[in-house]
């Protein structure tokens, strides 16, 4: 099958779509495929794939490309690159990656023609939650995680007890945590902390800390990536998502409970479907049943053990290939049967 695959970035590019796009890419290659990407991230240091790359593609380069494909794959609409199938028609799938609305909710016209358009693709949405916020009907595939890089060690330690993975801002609620973790001190439990990440909240935080009194239980390690990060997060038993905002999906769920954490995670949006099995859910922005469900992981080792238990079936249905997979079978879907 030739698939063109549209994401507004992909490499060199950081971020989730781009690496969502790039694992994708990989797999459908090395499962038989031929790819072709079109991107509006340039490279300058010109990296080579096994597939042909096309930055920022001009009126020609889209027809070229679209006129080779047998199905065109938006991860994540861009009407910048799908306006010549009004003259190029191919089967079209969309993955929508997060909500087709403003940030407080409300939709523009510019949202309700994107969820007009939708009616002429095949949909695909990354949680449960996604897709009953779509107007039209949707195929439910989460996103795949680093499989290669995100897995359990043995030979670390897990001596350590919460993990917090993300940027330092407010909507991803590490403040939350905080407060959290000063009601479990209330109650005689003092957990340790370690927040993974910065941003522009990480003054605030270390002076929440502070005022909190709870310097000996938290440390900030900033930044971490690749072998040193995972090699961190294998050290905890816990890993807490704490997020205001309603999260598309939660693809660090999955790095967590792949790395062999209990993860306990907000409950709105699609979080939850990241966590599945493997943890423990709380309302978005509830202190008191964040404090309670890491009570309840702190004091009760059997159910942190089935938790943990839960966590390699539960990643496995995330695998880049098994992702890969299920894409193709939506592809052929698009394509009326055919391979």
């Amino acid at each position: 099958m030739k698939i063109l695959l549209s994401s507004h970035f992909f490499y060199p590019s950081i971020g989730g779509l781009e690496e969502v796009s790039f694992i994708l890419a990989e797999q459908f290659t090395q499962l038989g495929h031929e790819v072709k990407v079109v991107t509006q991230s340039v490279d300058p240091s010109g990296k080579k794939f096994d597939y042909e790359v096309v930055r920022r593609p001009g009126t020609g380069d889209l027809f070229r490309v679209l006129r080779w494909s047998d199905v065109l794959f938006h991860n994540n609409v861009s009407m910048r690159t799908a306006w010549p199938l009004f003259f190029c028609h191919r089967p079209w799938v969309i993955t929508h990656q997060t909500w087709t609305a403003r940030a407080d909710g409300r939709n523009t016209l510019r949202d309700d023609f994107k969820h007009f358009t939708y009616r002429y693709a095949t949909n695909v949405a990354i949680s449960q939650a996604v897709a009953a916020h779509l107007r039209s009907r949707a195929i439910v595939i989460g996103n795949p995680y680093r499989a290669w890089l995100f897995g359990p060690d043995p030979a670390i330690p897990r001596d350590r007890d919460l993990v917090f993975l993300g940027r330092l801002v407010s909507q991803k609620g590490a403040d939350l945590l905080l407060d959290a973790l000063a009601k479990l001190k209330a109650q005689g439990l003092t957990p340790n902390l370690t927040f993974i990440g910065g941003g522009a909240e990480e003054m605030a935080l270390r002076k929440q800390t502070r005022d909190l009194g709870l310097e000996s239980q938290v440390t900030f390690a900033g930044p971490k990536r690749d072998v040193e990060l995972v090699n961190l997060i294998c050290a905890h038993r816990i890993m807490v998502v704490p997020s205001r905002w309603e999260e598309p999906f939660g693809v660090v769920a999955l790095e967590g409970a792949a790395c062999g954490c209990v993860v306990v995670g907000s409950q709105g949006g699609g979080l939850k479907d990241a966590i599945g099995e493997a943890g423990l859910t709380f309302p978005n922005g509830n202190v008191d049943v964040l404090a309670d469900q890491l009570r309840k992981l702190l004091t009760t080792p059997e159910l942190l053990a089935h938790l943990a238990a839960a966590g390699p079936s539960h990643v496995a249905n995330f695998h880049p290939e098994a992702v890969a997979k299920r894409y193709l079978e939506v592809f052929s879907l698009a394509r009326g049967g055919r391979k």
